[in-house]
């Protein structure tokens, strides 16, 4: 069954551009993942520090192994610098 999520975050005000690249870098590597299905990076058009994150990897596997991946610690300590939150938050998903 397929692992989907989806992180939510919001920009410190003059660090959109230095977010927006380090999603794009970080998805480009995501998406390369085997069991990587969907990594989509959005920002709210209504609200344009606030960005969105849908994610989906093929099983419960894939997306353990993603957790564990040394370059997604890079990200997290990198992004928590750029955003209001302490970390970015993240939702859980089943299907119906």
């Amino acid at each position: 069954m397929p692992e989907k999520l989806f992180a939510t975050f919001t920009a410190r005000p003059g660090c959109e551009a230095e977010v927006d690249e380090l999603l794009s870098t970080y998805g480009e590597t995501v998406r390369r993942e085997p069991g990587c299905l969907v990594f989509s990076a959005s920002r709210r058009r209504d609200a344009p520090l606030s960005y969105f994150v849908y994610e989906e990897y093929t099983d419960a596997a894939a997306f353990r192994l993603h957790l564990a991946a040394e370059y997604g610690a890079h990200f997290n300590t990198a992004i928590a610098t750029l955003i209001e939150e302490d970390a970015t938050k993240l939702t859980l998903l089943d299907a119906v």
